[in-house]
């Protein structure tokens, strides 16, 4: 066949994502096109200017698919270039947590998840959009957790131990905030310690944030909670329950307006991106293609 009848591939690899070594991910790509023919290229992310590196790669290659070689950050990352595209998102879990490949019940063995990439059965899912810019395919928040994300980045240990850490320090500094939210016709006014912007269900920690998620209902969740403590995020976390129902609220919208009294911090799928005191968000239905098994 020749090459310029075979679908274009672009790997997109995270060096770092999740602290893991992706060379057992990058053999087996090549190992798969070693013998057959191929039309595919390989890019190492460096954690400087990576968006306009798989822009250029996306202009000048023109892939049919895009496959994300790490976690839920690389995969925004790909999916900020491709939404709204036919180009085809692909996922090879080799991220710490994984938060989309698990919500999809996608294989985290290389073997499965390299077949499902070389099939063609895909699905379409939405995607949240924040300030007409940033885009959410997963689970994002302003408050607590945006700041335990901000303290898990700075601190050396890796892992579900270095994330309760995280969370140990950063429960010692909660404090309430003032929050306006309107959707739905209605402005509710709430003392929260975070508001979660909920396309799916489960952090990629396993914890239950939203049990209504569901990433092709052209909806999406947003979680006011309002007490937080220790053992209610171990609990999340370790039996992977939701959050007690008297202590949050869940609307469901496909916008909202979050204004708090003073700026919060705020994170998207798993990237820490700063303080705001603003955001508008609405959901992008069928956004984007995910290549799935069938």
């Amino acid at each position: 066949m020749e090459e310029s009848n075979l679908i274009k591939l672009l790997f997109v690899v995270n060096p770092v994502s999740g602290g893991n070594n992706k060379k057992n991910w990058v053999d087996a790509i090549h190992a798969q096109f070693a013998e057959k023919p191929h039309n595919y290229q390989l890019i190492t992310l460096t954690g400087f200017d990576d968006h306009l590196l798989i822009r250029n790669y996306l202009d000048s290659f023109k892939p049919q698919k895009v496959i994300a070689v790490g976690g839920d950050g690389t995969i925004n990352l790909i999916v900020s270039q491709i939404a709204g595209t036919n180009i085809a998102l692909g996922i090879l879990p080799a991220g710490s947590a994984n938060g989309l490949a698990s919500e999809l019940n996608l294989p985290f063995s290389i073997t499965e998840s390299m077949a499902i990439i070389m099939a063609n059965h895909t699905k379409k899912i939405d995607l949240i959009q924040f300030n007409n810019k940033e885009h959410c395919i997963h689970l994002s928040d302003i408050g607590l957790n945006a700041l335990v994300i901000k303290d898990y980045t700075l601190k050396k240990m890796r892992g579900k131990c270095g994330y309760l850490k995280s969370i140990y320090h950063v429960l010692q500094l909660r404090k309430l905030i003032k929050t306006s939210i309107q959707l739905n016709g209605q402005t509710l006014i709430r003392n929260t310690y975070m508001v979660v912007f909920a396309n799916a269900r489960s952090y990629g920690s396993g914890a239950l944030i939203n049990p209504l998620g569901d990433l092709c209902d052209g909806k999406f969740e947003v979680v006011v909670v309002k007490e937080l403590s220790i053992w209610e995020l171990l609990k999340m976390l370790l039996i992977h329950a939701p959050f007690d129902s008297n202590k949050i609220e869940i609307f469901q919208t496909d916008e909202v307006i979050i204004t708090t009294e003073k700026k919060v911090f705020f994170q998207i799928d798993g990237e820490f991106l700063g303080r705001v005191n603003t955001i508008h968000a609405a959901i992008k239905p069928g956004a984007v293609s995910v290549l799935l098994a069938e």
